[in-house]
Parts: C-alpha cells; structure tokens; sequence
C-alpha cells in the first residue's frame, strides 16, 4: 500500500448551486484539472471523490456535490446524494457565485453543517467578474457571522487564502486518534496474529492490520506477526511476554486459549471501535445483542463491497452464530457500500463492520443517526467476542470502557 487510506484522509466536500463554479474552484484548489467544467447547469450529477494532496493539509478526499438548487425528479435525486455526503464530510466549502446570491439553500445547507458539527468555509467566487462583492461579503458577515473568503477560480485570486482557511478550519480530531499508539510504549513486543484464509487479499495484508502495524512502529514499538497456527510457537520464542497480542476477530477462540490470561488480548475490530466509533455506543449493542429473541430483525451493514467467499462472515458467518444463540430464526438485511438506509427504525440491531474503508465522521454519522433512532449498533469483531464469551477479557486493554462494560452487564443481570 503506497498511498494514505482514503478512510484516513480528511475528507472536503465542495457545495453550492449549479454554476457557482464549484468544479472549477476544485481544479484551481489542486492546481489540476480534476473536476469536469461547463457552463451548462448540473454538468456534476453524482458526487465525484478525488484523492489528492492540498497544502498545506497533506493527503485529502476532495468532494466535488451536484448543485443544491437542481430540479426535476433526477434533480431531486442528485441533492439527495449531495445532502448523503455531509454525513462524511470532514470541512464543508460552500461556493457563493455574487450573481446567484445567497438565499434559502445556503441558509439550509448552513442549518445542516451546523447540526452535523460541520465546520464550513464560505467561499465567494467569481470576484474577477464586475459584482457588488463587498455589499455580499458585509451582508454574509452580518446575517450569518461567517467571513467569506473572495477568490476567483478562473484568475487563482485568493486561491492560496482559501488553502490557509481549509487548512485552519479543518478539526484536529481527524489526524489525532490513535489505532493501538497510545497503549504502546517504547521497546514494547506487539504481537498481531493475521489468519491468511480464502478472504485474505493475495500477495497482501488487510488495511486494519497494515495501519496497526504502521501505528505500532510509529509509537516506537516492536510488531511481530504469525497466523494463528504460529502464534503458541511465537510467543515460546520471545524472552519477554509481548505488551499485547492483537488478533483477527474470526481467530478469537483459538487465540484467547493460546494466550496466558496474564497477557493482554484484543482485536483488530475492537481497536477499530474506538478509532473510528464510540467504543460507548458498541458496548449499548452488546448488551441488545444479549436480549435477542425469535424474529427479531437485524441489520447487517458493510462499508466496502469486495467479493463474496462461500464462508463470508457478513452474510453467512454472523447469522448462523446469532441464530445459534438465539435458538431460533432472525430477519437479516444486508447492504454495502455507501448504502445504508434512511429509515433505521424497522431494526432492532444494527451490526457494521469495522469502517476501515470509512473516514471517522461518516462512521459516527452513522452510529449517532442509529442512536438517534434508538437502535443498537454493535461492530462485527466486538459482536464476535461477545458471541464467543470473549467480550470481556478483549476491552481489558481499555479500562474505561471494561469497567463500563461491567457495570452494563450487572444492571442486565438485575433486570
């Protein structure tokens, strides 16, 4: 893997009517000609995602949104995708064209930033055309408290200056979380046990072990890696007991037995929990997944669409472990990819994968729209080790969320 994951990248969507020059501000942003460019209106129909490097922020997922104002029963479907969008989007541009004005969908797209937590740089474009731009400027400043930034995308006024805003604007928060860095200290052994099965990619690891190991050596740690045929023979040659062993989800039982209860274990799809989730939210929908009873109905949600093996743990491995427990049937639904479903209130369990493939804000967009909803949502690893009676010893390495865990399992136990 040669580039930054696109789940890592800060993700910047650009907004705005048709015509206010949102792809052309994106090719003048990036210096390249990126985003498709015409003076016909709603020439951008699906969202457009372009990975790239923006000084000075370093590797970016640049957004380029269909018009707000497009009409027409296409139309309306091309805002539908646009308003999706917001729930990933890291910094929102929104673009001002001075002839268009600013009116009733500026105002609605700013109410939606704002609801999301969305940070926005406004953007008034096209000031090498002859406008009232300082009259708009004054007036955006007065009615929305905000300081548009005047650039013009077909001279590269004002360009750099918008750079600097995105780069100020954008929240610390999406470079900041750490996959396993702040549970290692320098010198300590990690040992990461990658079972290499008819799913795992030839020639290759999967990207939640890649970044793990790259966050290991980034704290200054030691990383060794085994299948989990390996790892007793592993763990007999070290001279030290590693810090902690970190496994694929679906090895957990072979694992915890091999693993001395006096080493820490987890797994990659805890870790990524709380790295891209609330460990909180994950932890309600253990405790859901607890209750589960004959037809209840469970969603079963994946953020990337790879290929489906005959034993896939979406769509055959997890229903056939929670029909076991349960004893009876269940409903299952399953999309991927970017779908996911408006109405959530038809599930009485949410189970997602871990969200590598996602950047942090659309998984917590997510998790907040389900529990918003009053779902529970439970990721697949974390689901895994509470269905193998694992759960418990896998949070040790995280003793707020343990003794969280605890004090849930003993108000169920009181019930």
């Amino acid at each position: 893997m040669q580039e930054t994951p696109k789940g890592n990248r800060p993700h910047i969507g650009v907004f705005g009517r048709r015509n206010a020059g949102k792809s052309s501000l994106i090719n003048s942003l990036t210096n390249q000609d990126l985003a498709l460019v015409s003076s016909i209106p709603g020439t951008t129909t699906d969202p457009v995602y372009k990975a790239m490097e923006l000084l000075p922020l370093g590797p970016v997922i640049i957004i380029d949104t269909a018009g707000i104002d497009d009409t027409g029963e296409l139309g309306e479907l091309r805002v539908k995708k646009t308003l999706e969008v917001i729930r990933k989007t890291d910094l929102a541009v929104l673009v001002i064209d001075p002839e268009q004005k600013i009116g009733d969908y500026e105002s609605d797209l700013l109410n939606k930033f704002s609801e999301s937590e969305t940070p926005v740089v406004l953007c008034l474009n096209k000031i090498d055309l002859e406008t009232e731009k300082e009259t708009l400027i004054n007036k955006i400043k007065e009615e929305y408290q905000l300081q548009a930034v005047p650039v013009s995308a077909a001279t590269g006024a004002g360009i750099e200056n918008l750079r600097d805003q995105i780069a100020d604007k954008m929240p610390a928060d999406t470079e900041e979380a750490f996959i396993v860095g702040d549970l290692v200290d320098p010198g300590d052994t990690i040992v990461l046990v990658t079972p290499i099965d008819l799913a795992a990619p030839k020639g290759r690891l999967i990207l939640p072990q890649v970044q793990t190991i790259r966050d290991v050596l980034d704290h200054d740690g030691i990383t060794m890696v085994c299948k989990e045929r390996e790892l007793k023979l592993t763990l007999d040659k070290l001279k030290e007991a590693p810090k902690l062993v970190i496994t694929d989800s679906q090895a957990f039982m072979k694992v915890d037995a091999d693993v001395p209860e006096d080493i820490l274990l987890t797994g990659f799809s805890v870790l990524f929990a709380r790295y891209k989730g609330d460990l909180e939210i994950f932890l309600r929908g253990a405790r859901r997944l607890e209750k589960l009873q004959a037809g209840d109905k469970i969603l079963i949600a994946e953020a990337c669409t790879h290929r489906r093996q005959a034993d896939d743990i979406g769509t055959v491995k997890l229903p056939r472990w929670l029909r076991s427990k349960v004893g009876a049937d269940l409903e299952f639904d399953h999309v991927s990819g970017r779908d996911y479903p408006d109405n959530l209130t038809d599930y009485d369990l949410i189970l997602h994968c871990g969200g590598c493939m996602l950047n942090r804000k659309e998984v917590i967009s997510r998790l907040q729209e389900a529990d918003q909803a009053g779902i529970p949502v439970i990721n697949y690893g974390m689901a895994i080790a509470q269905l193998h009676g694992i759960l418990d010893r896998a949070l040790k390495p995280f003793p707020a969320a343990y003794h969280l865990w605890l004090e849930m399992k003993d108000e169920t136990a009181l019930v």
